[in-house]
This record gives structure tokens, sequence and C-alpha cells, in this order.
């Protein structure tokens, strides 16, 4: 499946089930082959990930609920849970940090660089777990839960969590994508 198969295929999935249509170690193998391959500037290597499965994916979130205090719906979040895992991302501020000391002239450039490439990285991941016919969807319920998420996860304080990926067997597949006019948003010139 070439890259644009990929991204044809990547859906918003909110119906998830703890059944993949593939192990947990083809997911994880996918996922770690993925991080290792998107770029980033300077090949600094600051993004970071963590695949929480199993128990974990239910604890995570059951501390998402609870670190809402019920604000939001509980059939919202059990819908994320009802998954067979999450793919938390992070970026390592360390790392940024240092490149913005090592290189002060570039040293605003850095942050928006980073988010650069936790977004490559987050589509990435979620083509590659398409392509294996994982569904998947894109949440963000940090900064509320980040507190928890280092908790549960033992990440270290210099990681700053920026999205989370809930992912699964599919239960239904979402709506066709409505047509746009991309001429809209692309501009051609010649």
């Amino acid at each position: 499946m070439s890259i644009r198969e990929a991204l044809l295929k990547r859906r918003s999935v909110y119906a998830l089930n703890k059944v993949l249509p593939v192990s947990e170690d083809e997911v994880i193998k996918a996922i770690e082959e993925t991080v290792s391959l998107v770029p980033d500037a300077f090949d600094c290597k600051s993004q970071r990930v963590v695949v929480a499965l199993g128990e974990k994916q239910n604890k995570l979130w059951d501390a998402v609920y609870d670190a809402f205090e019920g604000k939001v719906p509980r059939e919202k979040i059990d819908s994320f849970k009802a998954g067979a895992g999450t793919v938390l991302y992070f970026t390592d501020e360390t790392v940024t940090k240092g490149l913005m000391d090592a290189y002060p002239a570039y040293s605003s450039n850095f942050p928006v660089w980073n988010g650069q490439a936790n977004g490559m990285l987050q589509i990435s991941v979620w083509a590659a777990l398409a392509e294996l016919g994982v569904g998947a969807s894109l949440q963000h319920y940090n900064p509320v839960i980040d507190e928890a998420v280092r908790k549960l996860f033992n990440v270290p304080d210099n990681y700053k969590l920026i999205a989370e990926m809930p992912f699964g067997g599919i239960d239904a597949e979402p709506n066709p994508k409505t047509e746009e006019d991309i001429s809209n948003r692309v501009k051609v010139t010649r």
C-alpha cells in the first residue's frame, strides 16, 4: 500500500473494540518502525510515544474521566476505552531546550519544528494503523490529563503530552468523507 493509499484509508474511527485485526506485536512493530522513520529538525529525535494496552488502556481512560470530574460524558470516554490501546504522543522538552541553547539563532523555531515533527508522527502512525486495518482517532484531553498520565505511565517531567490516539478493531465504519472544492485550499501557479 502506498502512503497515499494509507492516507485515503485513514479515517477518524470512533466505534472501536478490543479485537485487533492483527496481533498486538504487529501494531507495536508498526508504531516503532514509524517512530524511527519520521524525520524532525536537526534529526533531534525529540518525539516520544507511550503505547497503552490491556489494563493500562482501561486505567488511562478512567483517569481521563476522573480528571474532567464528569464534565465529559462517560459514554464518550468509554468509546475510547473500548479500544484495544492508545498511543500517547509526547515531545521531549529537554531535547528542544538543548537545541535552543545550542543554536540561539534558531531558538524560536525549535518549538514550531517540534510541533511539526509531532504532527508528522501522528499522521504517519495513523496511516500505518489504517494500513493494518486498525481504526483510530486523534484526541486532545491534555493539559487537563497531564498529571494523571505522568503518574500512570511514570513519564519524566520533561515529556510534554501532545495528543492521544485510541485505536482498536472497527465496530462501525465512519461516514464517507464529504467532497470539497480543493481549489479553496490549494493554489497552483505556473
